[in-house]
């Protein structure tokens, strides 16, 4: 009898599957680190920028052409193509030593 109200308890703890949609029609998961296709301990960040993606991630624990795969991943989301992979320069660098910041431009 006990198992049915901790049943129900526990359900009502985890948040709900979202229909939120990101811009460029994408629909929100919360597994967008797992589809970049890199090593879940490389990828400290994956958001949705205007033109693309940011991603930042260690190259040192990601395998060679992390920067594409990922890149084609996330634009494959949008039924797109990577068209550009932009590194740029970490605001905070001693904040996570190693790390790389890149924009993934998709068209």
């Amino acid at each position: 009898m006990l198992a049915l109200p901790l049943l129900a308890a526990l359900a009502a703890c985890g948040r709900a599957p979202t229909d939120d949609i990101l811009r460029g029609g994408v629909p929100a998961r919360t597994d967008l680190h797992a589809t970049t296709a890199l090593p879940a301990d490389a990828v400290r960040s994956v958001a949705r920028k205007d033109a693309g993606w940011r991603l930042i991630y260690h190259p040192d624990r990601a395998p060679q052409n992390a920067e594409q795969r990922a890149g084609a991943a996330l634009c494959r989301l949008e039924g797109k193509r990577p068209e550009q992979l932009v590194i740029l320069p970490m605001s905070s660098p001693t904040d996570d030593p190693g790390a790389r910041m890149i924009d993934v431009i998709c068209g």
